[in-house]
């Protein structure tokens, strides 16, 4: 009898620091998910897409996630000119971006589902000002800011990609 109420005692202590540990891991868990996307760092490693205006190749990262999106190009000191970043978004609706913690100056296109550009807009480093697309939109592109007009691309000019649909 004395053994078994030992026994007992000793597992009760045990089951009750195994759900002390589990619910700290638990209530954890979401630290470490944001410890693991640092956000005072550049995002160099997104995945990447082809994209083509005209004869003009771009080397563009995709940001598609909520987090990847909300990072965009924060805290980069530079971008080689052939590179960009493509924003994805789930539905078209009207996107409004804003340069908070983005260094270097950029132009986003606001670029319809079957590649078209709605909009360009300059934006200056870390501002707070929006710039918003003209109507709803899946896609927005940022290149360094002189690169559409050196290329004389405006808006109604299409660009090809895999992400685009053509119709």
């Amino acid at each position: 009898m004395k053994a078994r109420a030992a026994s007992s005692q000793i597992r009760k202590p045990a089951r009750t620091m195994r759900w002390i540990v589990l619910l700290t891991l638990a209530s954890a868990a979401p630290w470490v998910a944001l410890a693991d996307q640092r956000t005072d760092q550049p995002q160099l490693d997104l995945p990447r897409t082809r994209l083509s205006a005209g004869m003009h190749q771009i080397d563009a990262q995709v940001a598609q996630t909520p987090g990847q999106r909300q990072i965009g190009l924060m805290h980069r000191r530079e971008m080689p000119q052939h590179e960009g970043m493509l924003f994805i978004f789930e539905q078209p609706s009207v996107q409004c971006f804003w340069m908070k913690n983005t260094l270097i100056p950029l132009t986003a296109a606001f670029v319809a589902d079957d590649g078209s550009i709605v909009n360009l807009a300059d934006m200056q480093p870390l501002s707070e000002k929006s710039h918003c697309s003209d109507r709803p939109v899946r896609f927005v592109l940022e290149m360094n800011q002189g690169w559409f007009d050196k290329r004389r691309i405006a808006p109604g000019y299409r660009l090809t990609g895999p992400v685009f649909q053509t119709r």
